[in-house]
């Protein structure tokens, strides 16, 4: 969980970028339309982007990065990178989001230091409680429902499961990952207490609609209120 020195999980909305899911526009482009279009309408934006752009390469990346950076900053939103903690780094994210197959926190935490986010892919209960156990700041976990983008790591787990790993992640946040829209969202709240998830994580609900802003806006609506603050 987050301590002293480390930003806190404040978001609801965990934003996983797909750059080709927006093109022809740019992914900066879209970032600046969306949380500016979320801190428009109420002053607080309540996101976080993870920078997740596995084929590109450390320049490409690091372009990109400093890119969000800027527009984070500006508009009070977390931003996190993938995987890559040299570019986390370079960049000043956040924090670093690790997959399944990637560094152990500890390790993680060794490299980031203390002042910086870490979050872990989750797909069961038992790897949710290993993640709070070993330090993690947040976990996603999924799928919860298909994919609507990104290819399924397995069978979808439901809700039932999504309530089982929140319950063994304890305090610690945990975000529902995979085939999240406003009107599944909305049924979230219904998990109740320690069962309920910190909010969503998402990459084609947002960046594989065709108004990323308007489906931004729309899901933070829908959490804000389904699943209000733990």
């Amino acid at each position: 969980m987050a301590s002293a020195g480390r930003p806190a999980v404040d978001f609801q909305l965990y934003l996983i970028t797909d750059r080709r899911l927006i093109a022809p526009r740019s992914l900066p482009d879209a970032c600046g339309d969306l949380l500016a279009a979320l801190a428009a309408e109420s002053g607080t934006v309540g996101v976080a982007i993870q920078l997740r752009e596995k084929d590109l390469g450390g320049r490409e990346l690091y372009a990109l990065g400093t890119a969000l950076r800027e527009l984070c900053s500006r508009y009070g939103a977390r931003l996190l990178v993938n995987d890559r903690i040299d570019v986390a780094l370079a960049v000043e994210a956040d924090g670093v989001h690790l997959p399944a197959d990637s560094f152990s926190v500890a390790d993680a935490r060794s490299l980031v230091g203390s002042s910086r986010l870490i979050g872990v892919s989750t797909h069961s209960s038992a790897e949710a409680a290993q993640a709070a156990a070993g330090g993690a700041d947040f976990a996603v976990f999924g799928p919860v429902w298909p994919p609507l983008s990104k290819a399924a790591y397995g069978a979808a787990r439901g809700a039932e499961e999504l309530g089982a790993a929140c319950r063994a992640a304890d305090v610690m946040p945990v975000f529902a990952l995979g085939g999240v829209t406003a009107e599944r969202a909305s049924t979230l709240g219904a998990l109740g207490g320690a069962g309920r998830p910190a909010g969503v994580a998402v990459i084609g609900a947002v960046f594989g609609a065709d108004d990323p802003a308007r489906a931004a806006l729309a899901l933070r609506d829908a959490l804000r209120r389904t699943l209000p603050p733990r």
